[in-house]
């Protein structure tokens, strides 16, 4: 093994040369922008997908429930130290990718849209049950004046280095994903079998994920969801009210109490169905949402997954080619891409009902004919 006494001139230069051309890609410089400015850019011409600040598709589900998204207002007001916003600007648009921060911009921006009521609030108890409009207007224009420092990556970088930066800010401190912490907590016989039909080779043809979900258990976590929306549709009103996490923790605690061999029998066979129709529907794609592309969107994985689930149930034979109305292009924004959007709240009971039912009767109906 080398020590640094054993290294030569030529691989000192060497490394010299190699950390010059990395930093280089990951240039950057330091701006302080408002919340008013962050908002601003973050919602004009979101509906034409030209926003100036925007949310790539790796990391499009909203996630924070009310009481986070409370709390990081909370701290605002407070004047508490929040961590920066990382952005990455794109040479050919001049928009800036958001590398870091989704869940904070779409917060600022849900709460001064009257979208957001502040709940559980612990020091600033008298904002509970309160919108942003209510609010003096002396006190909206100094909450829309505090600034938060944003880093901006050079673009000179390539969307590589993009993902890799995202993967090394949230990677840090390397918290457990949410299916991770499950297989810790809720053991039994459903939980099993998750984990048996994710090392499925053809489900994981389907699903390449990013960089930082691999060997994270993300192909748990969409069975889990496949699962657990297939057998609570069409009331999705559970899945609003707990949230995304906890209603999948309550699904699996429940099923592991009583799961059964006809139903895993059962399950196994629908998945079975399922992944056979996606393979010979989209050969190249997979539950991407272009072919060739990494990472799965789990609005879209959702959406496609369960649709055509329920389309087979009711047809067998519904044909296996990519009906028009489900193709997700921004220049064509149809009902499936309102549906699978990442702008706020991904999973209210009507958004999951109206992806699945979008996929489901494009099927049904041939409308790629």
């Amino acid at each position: 093994m080398e020590t640094m006494s054993d290294l030569t001139s030529d691989k000192l230069k060497a490394i010299e040369k190699q950390i010059d051309i990395q930093k280089k890609s990951v240039a950057f410089d330091m701006r302080e922008p408002t919340i008013e400015l962050y908002v601003n850019k973050y919602l004009k011409d979101i509906e034409k997908d030209d926003n100036e600040i925007f949310v790539p598709d790796y990391q499009r589900e909203f996630v924070w429930d009310i009481k986070h998204q409370s709390r990081f207002i909370e701290s605002l007001f407070l004047g508490l130290p929040v961590p920066f916003i990382f952005t990455a600007e794109i040479k050919e648009t001049g928009r800036l990718e958001i590398v870091d921060g989704s869940q904070r911009i779409r917060t600022m921006a849900a709460y001064l849209n009257d979208e957001l009521v502040l709940k559980n609030l612990e020091k600033l108890t008298e904002l509970n049950n309160t919108k942003f409009s209510q609010l003096s207007s002396a006190r909206q224009r100094l909450f829309k004046n505090i600034a938060i420092r944003m880093v901006v990556l050079s673009a000179d970088a390539t969307e590589e280095v993009r993902k890799e930066m995202f993967d090394r800010i949230n990677t840090s401190s390397v918290p457990l994903l949410p299916m991770e912490t499950r297989r810790g907590i809720y053991r039994g016989n459903f939980t099993n079998f998750i984990i048996e039909l994710a090392k499925n080779q053809q489900f994981k043809d389907l699903c390449p994920v990013t960089k930082y979900f691999e060997n994270r258990r993300e192909e748990e976590e969409l069975l889990l969801r496949f699962f657990a929306f297939s057998d609570c549709y069409p009331n999705f009103s559970p899945v609003e009210s707990k949230g995304v996490a906890k209603f999948l923790d309550a699904y699996l605690e429940n099923k592991n109490k009583n799961f059964t061999e006809k139903e895993r029998a059962e399950k196994t066979k629908a998945f079975k169905l399922m992944i056979d129709f996606i393979t010979r529907t989209y050969p190249n794609q997979g539950f991407t949402k272009k072919p060739g592309t990494s990472g799965i969107s789990k609005p879209y994985f959702e959406g496609i997954s369960i649709g055509a689930y329920l389309a087979l149930k009711e047809n067998p034979e519904i044909s296996a080619v990519i009906p028009n109305g489900l193709i997700v292009d921004k220049e064509n924004r149809n009902e499936f891409y309102k549906s699978i959007e990442g702008r706020y709240k991904t999973h209210t009971s009507q958004k999951i009902l109206n992806r699945i039912n979008i996929v489901k009767e494009a099927f049904l109906n041939d409308t790629h004919r």
